[in-house]
């Protein structure tokens, strides 16, 4: 049987390093034939030469010319905003981890193409939501969650093929690095405290996020595009050991949950192996030496973010993608320097005001709120509102 062949487009991120890891560990089932990332030469280089892809590419074409000097021969360099989209389509499997709105293209030319999406980049769905719904349902589409809330509830759904018995769907949460300080503490956070995770190992912006709760909110709008729940049916608690993933509750009252130490090699191996399973035990429990499980509501009064998000996720339409091209703006505001910790879930909250109320007809609609919010989010800043 031949090996199936994987685009591993954010190659030179935690997920996309974390996949090559994976997939190093298989070399007889796997071939990667493309790799990708925005700018970063030297590891797409050292990454290029290790597994030899026959396509390279990279969305910033001032460094075109830096990378196919160090690819080996043979291994197209492909360079420009479609670069990784179009590398996209030729594989088997394709990992998204590309961070932010980028990487919309490469979700909708993978599941348009008929292929398998292995998804870590959670603003595609929650920017354009309506728009990604259209194309997974072209022949051949597959969409596995590369993260490790969503991959569990995949994995927990698993134990039931009736839409109408799933009751609630529950998201944990860390709970981040500031869980349980005060207002006062919080209005205190530092750039450095803030990109200290206590579990896991991730890229800046997405660390950040984790710290505001951004993230569990884009992780409920995600969680209603990816399994069609309504947001009444989604919960968030904190589970600071970060052992239970995500649970899923039945008509019935079973509960299933999926537990396994943090690695986010489980979901990855998931989204490559499915519909099989990998012998490589990624995060398993030693149950000896678990201890305790412990659960609390989040704190929404500090940690404004999460309702914020949800509150867009039930605007529907292009609202969703209109905070998460204002949260960019006000994260990258925050690791700048310009604008407090505690001044992105304020911030967030006068932009959300500021939606014009546009429909996601297609692309061309979302990319246009998303280049409005961001506008309308740096005039804020700039402003000290």
């Amino acid at each position: 049987m031949s090996p199936t062949s994987v685009a591993v487009l954010g190659s030179t991120g935690s997920i996309g390093t974390q996949t090559l890891e994976v997939v190093a560990d298989r070399p007889d089932d796997f071939d990667v034939v493309a790799l990708g990332a925005a700018r970063s030469v030297d590891l797409l280089v050292e990454q290029a030469c290790a597994f030899r892809p026959d396509v390279v590419a990279v969305a910033d074409p001032s460094v075109a010319a830096d990378v196919a000097s160090g690819v080996p021969d043979g291994t197209e360099v492909l360079a420009g905003p479609d670069a990784l989209a179009e590398a996209a389509v030729l594989a088997d499997v394709t990992i998204n981890g590309v961070v932010g709105f980028a990487g919309l293209p490469v979700t909708l030319a993978t599941l348009a193409a008929g292929r398998r999406l292995g998804l870590a980049n959670k603003e595609s769905l929650i920017a354009a939501g309506p728009v990604v719904q259209r194309v997974r349902t072209t022949p051949g589409a597959e969409l596995l969650p590369v993260d490790s809330e969503h991959c569990a509830i995949h994995q927990c759904l698993r134990a039931n093929d009736v839409d109408e018995r799933v009751a609630r769907i529950v998201l944990t949460a860390s709970g981040g690095p500031f869980r349980g300080r005060s207002t006062e503490e919080l209005a205190a956070v530092t750039v450095e405290e803030a990109l200290a995770h206590p579990t896991w190992a991730m890229g800046p912006k997405v660390t950040v996020d984790s710290s505001t709760l951004m993230n569990k909110g884009l992780e409920v709008i995600e969680a209603h595009e990816l399994f069609g729940t309504a947001y009444d049916n989604i919960d968030v608690v904190v589970h600071p050991q970060s052992i239970v993933h995500s649970m899923v509750t039945f008509t019935d009252g079973a509960t299933i949950a999926q537990l396994s130490n943090p690695d986010m090699r489980l979901c990855m191996g998931y989204a490559l192996a499915w519909p099989d399973r990998f012998e490589v035990a990624y995060g398993a429990i030693d149950w000896a030496e678990l201890g305790r499980l412990d659960f609390e509501q989040p704190d929404r009064d500090g940690f404004p973010c999460l309702d914020l998000a949800i509150a867009a996720g039930r605007l529907g339409e292009t609202a969703p993608a209109w905070l998460n091209a204002a949260n960019e703006v006000a994260v990258a505001a925050f690791l700048d320097g310009v604008l407090p910790w505690v001044g992105i879930g304020r911030l967030l909250a006068d932009v959300l005001d500021q939606w014009p109320g546009d429909r996601a007809e297609d692309v061309e609609s979302v990319l246009d709120v998303d280049r409005r919010a961001r506008e309308a989010t740096r005039a804020l800043v700039v402003s000290g509102n």
